[in-house]
């Protein structure tokens, strides 16, 4: 099992296979409009922007689950983003990450890269590091900062 084998949602309600993504390197985000750290939307798309040319893409999951920070429906999100922090990157419809429907997607990536403290997501904005072959190489923190990812991207473009 990897990366690819997993389906996603677009905003629109359109299936995405991941796999469309092979031979990338990823940064998996759970995202929000309305938490501390949503302004590290504007250092992802500075990442995107910077690294896309090599093979780079962040891919946002916007979730409700830690204190109702996206209450949004996926089209206001979608807005959102791209007029507060012009977003170009891929923001797909809402998901759950933890509990019994946390998406399939999230499952995995928990599982390959647990955190500090076990493998349930504490927070909004954790990411995970992909290679172009679909295996999660490191989870980071929601407080550490987009730009302090470069050395890491850069290991594995």
């Amino acid at each position: 099992m990897s990366i690819y084998d997993f389906t996603v949602e677009t905003a629109s309600g359109e299936k995405k296979e991941l796999q469309d993504f092979e031979g990338k390197v990823l940064l998996i985000v759970n995202t929000a409009s309305k938490c501390g750290f949503t302004p590290q939307y504007q250092g992802l798309q500075e990442l995107y922007e910077k690294y896309q040319d090599q093979g780079f893409v962040v891919l946002g999951f916007p979730c409700n689950q830690f204190g109702a920070q996206e209450p949004g429906r996926d089209e206001e999100i979608q807005s959102f983003c791209q007029i507060n922090y012009g977003v170009k990157f891929p923001v797909f419809a809402k998901i759950d990450v933890n509990g019994n429907s946390a998406h399939p997607l999230y499952q995995y990536l928990k599982k390959e890269a647990s955190g500090m403290l076990g493998n349930a997501i504490k927070w909004n904005f954790t990411k995970f590091l992909v290679d172009r072959n679909g295996k999660v190489v490191d989870r980071f923190a929601p407080t550490t900062k987009p730009q302090d990812l470069e050395k890491e991207i850069e290991k594995v473009l």
